[in-house]
């Protein structure tokens, strides 16, 4: 087993997080010839997901000469958050830190450019998610790779047993597990009309769906997608306020019938919330990856094999899920730079990210189309093909919450969650529409200056 150090590194990261998952790898290379590389590193939610990480490093530490340290960090409480703060002011710390959502853009100063790894990557696997490059694209320079641990959309996960005995809905049967296979028309009736009216009739039943509506990063990310597909925009690339609209006007009263027929605690969920609600069998439906059915797998079998992953509905504008990507920077301090890009390269090939999904049981989703074809998603059960429909097919479009404005601009109003505020000042604060959309305004005018 490696050593434990107590670096200031350590001391560091111990002040900040307390209770930080530290786990080493297990490998030590017993020749230095291409020194040592520390990892922070996205605390999966899975179970047993880490494992493959440390086995792919473990892999590479051996190939190439160096020692690999890992430290598992969760994002319980933004630890991870705070830990890749404290590394960036203190200009010391991890070689390669896991950044979520926005936090590249935050970083950029403090990270090194990644257009050779990146590159190398699209010139082999084709185009890359376009929130990916949004997000770690700063300036034309990529200061990130997207990684595929962690990275995830948040599609429908919907119970197939109650959807169909209390709304009259097959979604195995609308979307069954092979795309070739999908009926366009039943595709197509798949229409946030048509999710309120299941809502609707599930939440007679008993059974109502759970959707969060606080302002954690599963709230902000489903409304952003029905806001997309109403084609709602807050602020456009040019720093137009736009979101004074029809567009906006018709997204809020779909939401404001879907809040009449949930539990009315969704306005307090935090991200494990909707997955609670689901795993606990009260839920007849949520929009997340494959977490809460992964649990559920453990924790009430009866739950998991009635789970049906599907495409969020379609809007006039089209059919949009939330998409968040990880990423790996590299911190400019990073004393090993090279051997951390080679690092980097070696865990994004697609053979290297096939034991990623496999081990996530299709949680974790790489930001290239051209690895959907990975058989994991078609084999994972129950019940059989279960998640096959969990990667983007069909005419699902990625989006996140904040674009298409500048990034420091999307990233004020994502993590402002100004979506699910209006949202709660209409519907709990019982505000008349066109004032919470002044205050939207208003809102957004300050991002602006900021």
């Amino acid at each position: 087993m490696a050593s434990s150090r107590l670096s200031r590194r350590s001391v560091l990261k111990t002040a900040v997080l307390g209770s930080a998952a530290a786990i080493t790898s297990p490998y030590v290379s017993g020749v230095h010839a291409a020194g040592s590389l520390s990892l922070g590193v996205w605390d999966h939610w899975v179970p047993g997901a880490n494992k493959a990480l440390v086995k792919l490093c473990n892999e590479f530490g051996e190939k190439n000469k160096v020692d690999v340290h890992i430290d598992f960090i969760t994002s319980q409480g933004e630890k991870d958050k705070l830990t890749a703060a404290a590394e960036a002011q203190a200009g010391t710390g991890h070689d390669i830190m896991s950044h979520r959502d926005w936090n590249i853009r935050i970083h950029q100063e403090q990270l090194e450019p990644l257009d050779d790894v990146v590159g190398g990557l699209i010139k082999k696997y084709g185009p890359i998610s376009p929130v990916a490059e949004y997000l770690a694209k700063i300036k034309g320079t990529w200061r990130g790779v997207p990684t595929t641990v962690g990275s995830q959309v948040k599609p429908c996960c919907s119970r197939i047993d109650l959807y169909q005995q209390h709304a009259g809905i097959d979604v195995r049967e609308m979307f069954p597990p092979d795309e070739a296979k999908w009926d366009k028309a039943k595709v197509d009736g798949w229409t946030w009309e048509a999710y309120v009216a299941a809502a609707q009739k599930l939440y007679k039943a008993g059974y109502p769906v759970g959707l969060p509506l606080g302002q954690s990063s599963d709230a902000v990310d489903w409304v952003g997608g029905l806001f997309n597909a109403y084609g709602v925009v807050m602020v456009d690339a040019k720093d137009n306020i736009r979101i004074n609209s029809d567009e906006t006007r018709q997204a809020m009263e779909i939401a404001r019938k879907l809040v009449e027929v949930m539990p009315p605690d969704v306005f307090a969920w935090d991200d494990a919330g909707n997955n609670r609600w689901l795993i606990s069998g009260k839920g007849s439906g949520i929009m997340n990856p494959p977490s809460a059915w992964a649990v559920a797998k453990r924790d009430n079998p009866k739950v998991a094999e009635n789970c049906w992953t599907h495409p969020v509905p379609k809007g006039p504008k089209g059919r949009f899920v939330g998409q968040l990507p990880m990423f790996y920077g590299i911190w400019k301090f990073s004393k090993n730079k090279t051997a951390a890009k080679e690092l980097l390269t070696y865990i994004s090939q697609k053979e290297a990210v096939a034991q990623l999904v496999e081990a996530s049981v299709g949680y974790d989703l790489p930001s290239f189309k051209t690895m959907y074809d990975l058989p994991t998603w078609k084999n994972v059960e129950p019940p059989p093909g279960t998640v096959y429909n969990y990667p983007p097919r069909g005419d699902e479009q990625t989006s996140i919450t904040g674009a298409p404005a500048r990034s420091e601009v999307g990233a004020q109003i994502y993590n402002q969650a100004i979506n699910t505020v209006m949202i709660s000042k209409f519907t709990q604060g019982k505000e008349k529409l066109d004032e919470v959309i002044k205050w939207a305004e208003k809102e957004l005018e300050g991002t602006l200056r900021a």
